[in-house]
């Protein structure tokens, strides 16, 4: 190469090395707004029992194979690719909504409304067991876009840590107890109960509200009307029984009739069935 075109490298400036930071997506601030991760909705309020409010604003991270996931309750759960691949997957896996719950105890949380996945939204839920100390311990998706996180914690060691009842105000708890009492005297259906309750676990803020309120009242009307519906039905089915009886009477003995829908008009006069004095001539 002649000296007239050489390079000076003197005058290049040094490439610059970028280290990741410690925490990723949407709990770290230090990475442009425009790589964040995008969540489609803000979490729901703090809920719950009052003693798990501590894990607010904290997260805890767990990495299998490549993947790192970090779970902040009462926020979101995320998972991170750990590879140089140039288009490394970081995403949400759920937005805290609402609670599970089964048997006036609280199960699990659900994360909803994580990133698309085909034709749905990623969503995650999150088991609480009792442990010596707070941490992620397991991560699965027994099924297409939907994942279950296993956390780990003391705070749900105690038998009466997770009871839904204690955590309600005292005008929702008195709601429930009616429900309870209305339940018990037959007034309302099983059906009509799961209802009552989930719209007071609405208005406790531990389920994302879908509904349109319910009282007691409403609801044993509705057990009324409902049980007066099956009991129309189970009529009506007894008079389907008994045309179709007397229709193949009819038939046994060669007496003609017509039939119109569920009716059955008989056309003999003054003529009796061997056996069934009973038989009321119908014109």
């Amino acid at each position: 190469m002649a000296s007239g075109q050489g390079i000076n490298y003197g005058s290049a400036g040094k490439m610059k090395i970028v280290e990741e930071p410690n925490t990723f997506g949407l709990n770290n601030p230090f990475v442009a707004q425009g790589s964040r991760l995008q969540p489609k909705v803000t979490p729901a309020p703090v809920s719950g029992p009052v003693h798990l409010h501590q894990l607010a604003g904290k997260c805890f991270s767990l990495t299998e194979s490549t993947y790192k996931y970090e779970f902040c309750p009462f926020h979101n759960v995320t998972q991170h690719e750990q590879t140089f691949r140039w288009n490394a997957y970081s995403g949400i896996l759920g937005i805290w909504q609402e609670w599970e719950m089964a048997n006036n105890t609280f199960t699990s949380m659900w994360m909803r409304d994580g990133d698309t996945c085909g034709n749905r939204n990623r969503e995650t839920k999150v088991i609480l067991v009792c442990s010596t100390r707070s941490k992620l311990a397991q991560v699965s998706e027994p099924s297409t876009c939907v994942y279950s996180l296993t956390f780990e914690t003391p705070l749900v060691c105690h038998p009466h840590s997770l009871l839904v009842y204690p955590t309600l105000k005292e005008e929702l708890q008195k709601e429930w107890d009616e429900a309870e009492q209305a339940r018990y005297e037959g007034l309302i259906t099983e059906q009509g109960y799961n209802n009552l309750l989930k719209d007071i676990f609405e208005d406790a803020g531990l389920l994302k509200s879908r509904k349109v309120k319910v009282k007691v009242q409403e609801a044993a009307a509705d057990s009324a009307r409902q049980n007066s519906l099956e009991k129309c039905k189970a009529v009506c089915n007894l008079s389907k029984e008994e045309t179709e009886r007397l229709r193949a009477l009819l038939t046994q003995h060669n007496i003609p009739f017509t039939s119109e829908t569920s009716t059955v008009s008989v056309t003999v006069k003054d003529q009796h069935l061997r056996g069934d004095n009973g038989l009321i001539d119908v014109q």
